[in-house]
């Protein structure tokens, strides 16, 4: 079985995703963290995401692993783990650049697709229900205002030591927003037949009590 969970940056799709995978036995697979391992390698090589042809290179040289180490998913880019690198505030605006590039979201639909073959899987990134699993037994479209969203984020980066700014962290998030659901190639959208929760206001609990309520519905529980 396959749950796809989609919308827009802060939403809450990593944390509900990891709740769910663990509450239910399910592979919790973070898409999203496979952009910023290639976003991280295009910022380290400082090619930048106009010159195509290095970013092509920099991609087809690339090794990209999600491992369970002691229980918790961590991501490897050619060999290496770059958990913490890739959660850093500027790779989350590289991630949304290399993501806009066709050639390299081909390349790693097919890399997510091939993981998720067997096994009952939980995604979430911008376009799972839509492009990488559009035959998903059951889809959910995660969003929530921008103020809220902003201070998700901010309080996010406080915790882990890093600077931030309120302000300069919403502006980041309306940007991405922009640039998700404009993109020519798999832009941000929810799919036809996705449930859709509004998780402004709602804490991860209850977030997690609809979405588990609807997997059991559907596995007959």
């Amino acid at each position: 079985m396959v749950i796809a969970i989609d919308g827009p940056a802060g939403a809450g799709k990593s944390t509900v995703a990891k709740y769910i995978a663990k509450k239910l036995g399910f592979v919790y697979l973070d898409t999203g963290a496979m952009y910023r391992a290639i976003g991280l390698k295009v910022y380290e090589d400082g090619c930048g995401v106009e010159n195509t042809e290095r970013v092509k290179e920099l991609l087809d040289d690339s090794v990209i692993d999600i491992k369970y180490v002691d229980g918790t998913q961590t991501v490897w880019l050619d060999g290496k783990d770059v958990s913490k690198e890739i959660r850093l505030n500027h790779i989350s605006k590289m991630a949304s650049d290399v993501s806009a590039l066709p050639f390299v979201r081909e390349k790693l639909v097919s890399m997510q697709r091939k993981m998720s073959e067997n096994g009952d899987y939980i995604l979430d990134g911008r376009d799972i229900g839509t492009v990488v699993f559009p035959g998903a037994e059951l889809k959910f479209f995660l969003t929530a205002s921008v103020e809220e969203r902003a201070t998700r984020r901010y309080k996010e980066l406080i915790e882990k030591g890093q600077q931030a700014d309120f302000d300069t962290v919403k502006k980041e998030i309306e940007q991405r927003d922009y640039n998700d659901s404009h993109r020519k190639t798999s832009p941000l959208k929810k799919a036809d037949d996705a449930i859709e929760l509004d998780t402004t206001g709602l804490d991860i609990d209850e977030v997690c009590a609809r979405i588990e309520k609807e997997v059991n519905r559907v596995l007959g529980k």
